[in-house]
This record gives structure tokens, sequence and C-alpha cells, in this order.
């Protein structure tokens, strides 16, 4: 039990870490306009036209770091801060979201298992926590039925845990076709790629951190289910 609570802990402060070092580094990269003048919605337009994606839509959303391709409508939404600036964060969030796009289009296998199971994530993480609870709840009675209920939730939990690290692959991936599209390109210059990337690879590092949190939960879980049982 101590041990879980540290690693929690441990893992609260990581993800803190770098979601502030996140803000950060996009204020700073913000900073650095780009020297073709093109807005992070122009960039996006190109990019998704250099590739001949003809049927997506280039939208502006609310709030900030709120960018997301949305594959059933076939839209690449770009928060306002992205969608008119002309910087190399911009650039960057404006390429990797074309980057799930592309992938959208040419049926990256990852994207298209991750797809495949968002019904199912989406019930999964609606009803594991009260699920779980419920279970918890039963079985400090000594109830049989409440351990069998804790064990479903610790099921519907591992859905979404999955879905995390099915995640991992589908971003990094995004994000280095969106880099080599820039370079390619010549988009950007040596000095705007740099901050592309590393404004790229700390939004990287929140998925990654996010996965590893929920495999400690699981497997806490998992730890008490046993524990349960003996």
């Amino acid at each position: 039990m101590l041990g879980y609570y540290i690693l929690g802990g441990i893992i609260f402060l990581v993800s803190a870490y770098v979601s502030n070092t996140l803000k950060s580094k996009f204020k700073k990269y913000s900073k650095v306009r780009l020297q073709n003048g093109m807005s992070g919605a122009e960039i996006a337009q190109k990019m998704l036209d250099d590739h001949g994606i003809r049927d997506v839509q280039v939208i502006s959303t609310p709030g900030m770091l709120t960018d997301h391709y949305n594959p059933l409508k076939k839209t690449v939404n770009l928060s306002e801060g992205v969608y008119n600036q002309r910087n190399a964060a911009a650039a960057a969030v404006a390429a990797h979201e074309v980057g799930h796009a592309v992938q959208h289009a040419t049926a990256y296998s990852w994207l298209t298992m991750r797809s495949k199971i968002v019904p199912a994530v989406g019930i999964a993480s609606k009803l594991s926590n009260i699920v779980i609870i419920a279970g918890l709840v039963l079985a400090s009675t000594g109830s049989a039925f409440g351990t069998a209920v804790f064990g479903v939730g610790i099921g519907l939990f591992a859905v979404t845990t999955l879905f995390a690290f099915i995640t991992l692959p589908v971003e990094f991936d995004a994000s280095n076709r969106a880099l080599a599209w820039l370079e390619r390109e010549n988009m950007v210059t040596n000095q705007e790629y740099a901050g592309s990337k590393d404004a790229l690879k700390w939004a990287a590092r929140t998925y990654v951190v996010a996965a590893l949190g929920s495999l400690a939960t699981l497997v806490y879980f998992i730890m008490m289910f046993m524990g349960s049982r003996d």
C-alpha cells in the first residue's frame, strides 16, 4: 500500500513537471516567428494538399492546447492560439494534427486499432470507477459477489490502460510525420525546426506519463484483487 502511494506521488510530480514544461515550451516557441509567414491553419492546409488529402477540413476550435483530429467528421481542429498564429509552436501542432489525418488516409495500423476500441473505451472509462468502488464496498462485507464485481471493474479499467498504450505509437508517429514534412518541404528554418521538435517531444511525454500512471493504478488494483482472494 505504502509503495503504491509513493509511486503514485512520483507519477503525479512527474506529470505536473511535464505538463508545466510543455506549457513553458509552447510559450517559448510561440515567440519564434516563422520566416515563411504562414499561420497554423495555412500550414495544416498545405500539408493536407501535399499528401493529396482533399476531404479533410481545417477548422478553429476554442481553448488552449485543444488541438485534435476528428476522424469521424474528418476535421483538423486547431485551437485559436494555433489556427491564427505564425510561429514554431503553431507549425508543430498544426503539422502534428495533420499527421493524424495522414495516418487515417493511409490506414496506419495503430490508429486503426485505436479507432476500433474507442467505443469500448468510452464505456469502460464511464463505468470502471463506479464498478470498482461498488465492488470494494461489497467485498468489504465479505461478499464473494463483491470480489467478482471488483474484478469486472479492473477489467474495464484495463481497457482504458490498453488504450493509453496504443495511443503512444499513434502520437509518436504523427509527430515524426509532421517533422519529416516540415523539414522535407523546407517549411521552417533550422532554428524553427529545433523549436518544433522540442515542443512535440514534450507533448509526447504527457502521453507517456499518462500511460504509466494508468498502468501503475491497474497493477495496484490487481494486487488488491489478488489479496482479497487469499
